[in-house]
């Protein structure tokens, strides 16, 4: 029951605290036997919340563990050899993100729709959004508020739907 609700959420939750899409998978099973272990413990109360305290503390716990399994080099080899773009994973999972904010934004009303384009997706501050828009700087504060407000309201209902 709560695999099919919250898998999603869990286990976005996993990478972005690790990094690391194997290590996600794991820590989300991980998170699900560990609240299956302690069902007997929970309240019954949003077990959103509480899954995903689960899950944070899983990956608390395996990033420090890790910590120490690491063997610390300095060979200046090593520092040569790394490679800095982000894994592919990480690459497609941050597009996927991307996407949907734009679908999500592009679902808005206007001026809102114009707003959350440029503030979360082009990320745009204020400033630079009223020397682009030539609005007043309060005008565009409260569309990017009202604007947020809309797409945490659309996202909630698209999860309610999901699960």
């Amino acid at each position: 029951m709560w695999i099919d609700s919250y898998q999603n959420l869990i286990y976005s939750i996993c990478f972005q605290m690790t990094g690391s899409y194997f290590d996600a998978q794991d820590l989300t099973q991980e998170t699900f036997l560990a609240a299956y272990k302690s069902s007997a413990y929970f309240d019954g109360q949003n077990p959103r919340a509480w899954l995903s305290k689960i899950a944070a503390n899983k990956c608390l716990d395996f990033l420090k563990a890790s910590g120490r399994r690491q063997i610390p080099t300095d060979a200046p080899f090593f520092l040569t050899c790394r490679d800095p773009s982000p894994p592919p994973e990480q690459t497609l999972a941050e597009q996927d993100v991307r996407q949907q904010l734009y679908d999500c934004c592009m679902r808005l009303k206007s001026p809102y729709r114009e707003a959350a384009l440029d503030y979360f997706y082009y990320e745009m501050d204020i400033g630079q959004m009223a020397k682009k828009t030539g609005k007043n700087i309060k005008t565009l504060q409260t569309q990017v508020y009202r604007a947020k407000a809309m797409l945490q309201k659309m996202i909630r209902k698209e999860d309610l739907l999901d699960g």
